[in-house]
Formats: structure tokens, sequence, C-alpha cells
């Protein structure tokens, strides 16, 4: 096996325990897993509609159910951008909030036994890794990934 071979199988497996862990804290809430990330998202940003479906990889019209049932159950709001009023931002109600700070805790909890197996200083360039990894270290996204 080759050094990217390595690399690929140890990302891809990151990935699936990440993933079920959110899809299990998600599942708990009610929420989907890309739910939750619309939730994450909107933590301390209100984007334009068309940013968010461009970042979560969703077409308009799929993007418009999303964000109708997260303001149903009162977690998100559409409004008028105060820089441009032809455009529809979203952003996170207290409710949402609370419940993504709830998310986040529980996420946390479910990860520590994985991330307490490294020292603080691994923890430091494993962070710094996947932030250049995702393109987050030099930021070139208005909407920079996240669970939450």
């Amino acid at each position: 096996m080759t050094a990217d071979d390595a690399l690929e199988d140890a990302l891809v497996r990151t990935s699936f325990r990440v993933m079920a862990v959110l899809t299990r804290i998600g599942a708990e809430h009610d929420l989907s897993l890309t739910q939750l990330r619309l939730l994450g998202l909107l933590r301390d940003r209100r984007p334009r509609m068309t940013e968010l479906a461009t970042f979560l990889g969703l077409d308009k019209s799929t993007l418009s159910g999303l964000v109708e049932r997260a303001e149903r159950r009162g977690l998100v709001q559409r409004g008028k951008s105060p820089d441009d009023r032809r455009v529809v931002d979203v952003s996170i109600t207290e409710a949402g909030s609370e419940l993504a700070n709830l998310l986040q805790a529980e996420v946390r909890a479910a990860l520590t036994p994985f991330t307490d197996r490294l020292c603080t200083d691994d923890r430091r360039a494993l962070t710094h890794l996947l932030d250049t990894l995702s393109g987050t270290a030099t930021r070139t996204s208005t909407l920079p990934d996240g669970p939450l």
C-alpha cells in the first residue's frame, strides 16, 4: 500500500466514524445530516440562499424544502438581506442556536474518546492539517465547512 493509499484509507475510516456520530446525534433530535449541517453553518453567519445551496451541494428547490422544514420547527428564518433587498438570507433563530449548541456539546462528548487518544500537540497538528486539507486554513470560502 502506498502512502497515498494509506492516507485515503485513514481519511475514509475517520470520515465514516465522524459521519456515524453526526448521523446518530442528528437522528436523536429528529434531524437529518443535512439539517445538522445547516444549523452548524448558520451559527455564526447569515448566508444567502444561493450560497447555502452551493455549499451544501443542493439544488434550489431541495434547499427551499430543507429551510422550510427548519422554519416550521422554529430553528431558522428567512429574510431580506440588509445589503441587497432582492436577496433572501437565512439566519438561525434563538431556538435553533440553542439546539446547535446542544448538538455541538453532544458531538464533542461523542468524539472525545477518540480525540483523547492524542496529546495536546498532536491535536493542534491534526487540527492544522485538517484545516489545510479542507481549505479553511486560508478561508477562501465564505462558508467554512464544519459539522457545527
